[in-house]
């Protein structure tokens, strides 16, 4: 038969252990192979075609049972990108609908050999099983062939950023616009391959001996044309997690011109910065330059990402492109097809994990238009209703978006959002504003993404299949993935209960769990609490140090809760929720100091910090105390 043995082989090895029924079932026909070369009677040698197709018909039908086709498993030894392609789904059901075709194939020409030999000649079976048998196997193979390409040429190839070539798209392909899709302001693959040599040009020539730089980019396309420049000339990227003076200085250190800084800003405060737009209008290249593509060893880069630490001070966490694009597959395989449906835009910052993976890196990977701009505010909204989009969010612009009274006429958007629990009600009025009720995504920059829900479907958290969870003694998650280098791997601050089905449900972090005089209390009980009330849009509790340990408040009120508390001082304000709360909190552990303000601060993530909240109440002009 014309197949290659030891794909069969390969694939037999993941599907039939020794232990199995078939193995025992190819012994007889083998000693029937060996018997028939050394036997005289050719009568007895007729009865192998049949055997035959009872093997293959066997071997190949069994498979339709199991979760893959053996179709399937032969589609993957000669191509490994299947599994991360946001096509698997369809491949491994074209490959079983391929399968059930050879299942009928097997048996329609085992019926046929059986023919010839108890009612044909011997010429007939001569001819039949010796060679009209591999013609129709021929024009089976030519008829899969020439359908599987003309399939194939209606989809994107997935092609990550370690390997992309200047072939790899057409150079007409829109990777990025500006605005909304249907001002037409684009940018295609022939840009991103002469912008990406000019800026490879500049770090060659000017930049040589420096081995780490420092990248931020406001506009994404800047951003990836430095990125891939900087990943070309195996340069160490450093990716600030904003743009304020101190931080910059911080992550640069006393000798600035050790680390050059790119940046797309003209207003950082620093002084000595390389401007991305100048460079592109400033450079010109030859033909040469541009055809000649360096290569991205993957596993050899280093990305430097800094987030705000406990402390406020840059916290440095290295990682390389491998474990970028080992996360990009992951998503692919789950949400690949919604994604190829629609255009990227986003409200988070693409200095972050969350922000990098899904609005530059995964659209790049699958060939998917991404917008330049972050969107800053939710009425910029209004202008995305000519075309699909995939809008990458956070808890804090959702929460924002959906007040409005008016919902948005989005055609068929798709929300991710990141960076913070999503509250139900929250996710609910999205769904009426919006038109899409959020799938959240739960992971951090240390773990990468770790599990995601819909909130309408339950409040279970379901693990990407790339994930093992496991549990601390103190209740904390603990994380191993192919993103994790420590093969221990990370524990994170998030306290959980595991599910017999593998899912997990939140149940707060180790550190809102505090001791005020000596009793244990949760923040995010006390912050319920308030909620409960029915005035309150968000809240946040912090513990603060003074003569003795107390809790503080910042609220922020709903319509309602306005309405209430309009033109009361503020000193009856606290009282009320003095007075409310002591029906549910021990005396000690109800919040001294309140703030009312018209939001929360939160960083470029949408997370409220400790810091931030903390500043605020040692302002002498914010907060009273109820002592």
């Amino acid at each position: 038969m014309a197949f290659r043995l030891t794909g069969v082989l390969k694939a037999a090895a993941g599907i039939f252990p020794v232990k199995t029924p078939f193995f025992w079932f190819t012994i007889p026909l083998f000693i029937f192979g060996f018997f028939c070369l050394f036997s005289e009677s050719g009568s007895i040698l007729k009865f192998y075609p049949i055997l035959m197709n009872l093997v293959f018909l066997f071997f190949f039908g069994v498979t339709l049972f199991k979760p893959t086709s053996i179709i399937y498993r032969f589609a993957i030894l000669m191509d490994k990108t299947i599994p991360a392609s946001p096509w698997n789904k369809r491949i491994a059901e074209y490959c079983r609908k391929v399968t059930i075709v050879w299942c009928g194939f097997f048996l329609l020409n085992g019926s046929f050999a059986a023919y010839t030999i108890f009612f044909g000649s011997d010429d007939l079976w001569t001819i039949y099983n010796g060679g009209i048998v591999f013609i129709f196997m021929g024009f089976l193979f030519a008829g899969e062939f020439i359908i599987r390409k003309r399939i194939q040429k209606k989809r994107h190839l997935s092609v990550p950023l370690s390997v992309f070539k200047k072939k790899s798209r057409e150079p007409s392909l829109i990777l990025c616009y500006d605005g909304a899709w249907n001002e037409r302001l684009y940018k295609t693959w022939k840009d991103f391959i002469k912008d990406t040599a000019k800026l490879r040009k500049y770090i060659k020539e000017k930049g040589s001996d420096k081995k780490r730089w420092l990248l931020y980019s406001e506009d994404c396309w800047h951003f990836l044309l430095a990125f891939t420049a900087l990943l070309q000339c195996k340069k160490e990227v450093l990716l600030s997690a904003n743009i304020s003076p101190g931080y910059i200085a911080e992550i640069r250190g006393a000798d600035k011109k050790s680390i050059p800084f790119l940046t797309d800003q003209t207003s950082s405060g620093e002084q000595d910065f390389i401007h991305i737009p100048e460079l592109l209008a400033g450079i010109s290249l030859k033909h040469s330059e541009i055809d000649k593509i360096p290569e991205i060893n993957a596993d050899e880069t280093s990305i430097i990402m800094y987030t705000s630490g406990s402390t406020g001070e840059p916290k440095a966490i290295k990682q390389r492109l491998t474990e970028f694009e080992k996360d990009n597959s992951g998503i692919i395989s789950l949400r690949g097809e919604e994604f190829l449906k629609r255009k990227v835009c986003s409200t988070v910052s693409h200095h972050h994990m969350y922000g990098l993976l899904y609005t530059i890196l995964l659209p790049f990977t699958m060939g998917v238009p991404f917008r330049r701009k972050m969107i800053d505010f939710p009425g910029e909204l209004e202008k995305l209703n000519r075309a699909s989009y995939m809008i990458v969010s956070s808890p804090a612009f959702l929460k924002r978006a959906v007040k409005t009274e008016t919902p948005f006429t989005l055609k068929s958007p798709w929300i991710f959002t990141s960076g913070g629990l999503l509250e139900y009600e929250t996710a609910e009025k999205t769904n009426e504003v919006l038109g899409f009720w959020p799938i959240e995504g739960y992971g951090s920059t240390e773990t990468s993404g770790v599990a995601w829900r819909q909130s309408c479907k339950g409040q279970e958290w379901t693990p990407l299949d790339t994930v093992q969870l496991s549990q601390a003694d103190d209740g904390c998650l603990i994380v191993c993935s192919p993103y994790i280098k420590d093969p221990a791997g990370f524990k994170t601050a998030d306290m959980v209960e595991l599910l017999p089905d593998g899912r997990f449900l939140l149940k707060g972090r180790v550190d809102s769990v505090v001791k005020i005089e000596e009793k244990r209390i949760s923040l995010p009980e006390i912050e319920n609490r308030i909620k409960q009330s029915g005035f309150v849009d968000d809240v946040c509790v912090i513990p603060m140090e003074g003569s003795r340990q107390y809790l503080a408040a910042a609220i922020v009120f709903n319509n309602k809760g306005i309405e209430k508390f309009n033109g009361l001082e503020k000193i009856l304000i606290n009282k009320f929720w003095r007075e409310y709360l002591s029906q549910y909190l021990e005396n000690v552990v109800i919040p001294k100091k309140w703030l009312y303000l018209s939001e929360l601060p939160v960083d470029t993530q949408g997370k409220k910090r400790k810091e931030d909240m903390t500043r605020l109440f040692n302002d002498k002009t914010n907060g009273e105390s109820l002592e």
